[in-house]
């Protein structure tokens, strides 16, 4: 198997924020009722969480399970163990319908940081960034394309599909330049 590439290999940018192509990741698309026998177990092995509830994401180390709708979850792990994940999910669930799907490869992911950060993603979403808690994992559009993203640490994690990474690494990055900053 040849190595993974990140659609922009990495790219970043330094405003009055940071702005960087992050991963490569594992992601796997979870499809499942909340209540589907080999869920909760499924989820705990391949990240070490819980089932996120609505909206939720949760983490522990470099591993996430975030909450997409309500039959819906995306799993964050390390790259390599994907496959090893897809396989634990299949035994787990073996005895309920549902469907997991490698997106690792058809995704891209960013890291926000910096004191300003809220302020670049203020200018491309829908989203009042002064009152979302830390763990809320939103989907929304980030100037028109679809996007999810949520709080971590100093800054926001913002996923979209691979194929507009670049028009997404772009918009970032321009309401990232210094000189642009929000007025209160």
């Amino acid at each position: 198997m040849s190595d993974p590439v990140t659609a922009l290999q990495g790219a970043t940018f330094t405003g009055f924020a940071t702005v960087r192509e992050i991963g490569p990741l594992g992601m796997i698309t979870l499809r499942a009722k909340p209540d589907a026998r080999g869920l909760q177990s499924a989820i705990r092995d391949c990240t070490a969480t819980e089932i996120p509830g609505q909206r939720q994401i949760l983490h522990v180390g470099g591993r996430a399970a975030g909450w997409m709708a309500p039959d819906e979850y995306l799993l964050m792990l390390p790259y390599a163990e994907t496959a090893t994940a897809l396989s634990s999910i299949a035994q787990h669930m073996a005895m309920s319908h549902h469907l997991a799907v490698a997106v690792s490869d058809a995704r891209a992911v960013f890291r926000i940081e910096g004191e300003k950060a809220d302020q670049v993603l203020a200018k491309l979403i829908p989203t009042d960034l002064a009152i979302l808690p830390m763990g809320e994992l939103r989907r929304t559009r980030a100037a028109q394309v679809a996007a999810a993203f949520w709080r971590e640490g100093d800054g926001f994690t913002l996923v979209c599909f691979r194929s507009v990474a670049r028009y997404v690494s772009d918009i970032l990055a321009s309401s990232a330049k210094i000189g642009s900053e929000l007025r209160p």
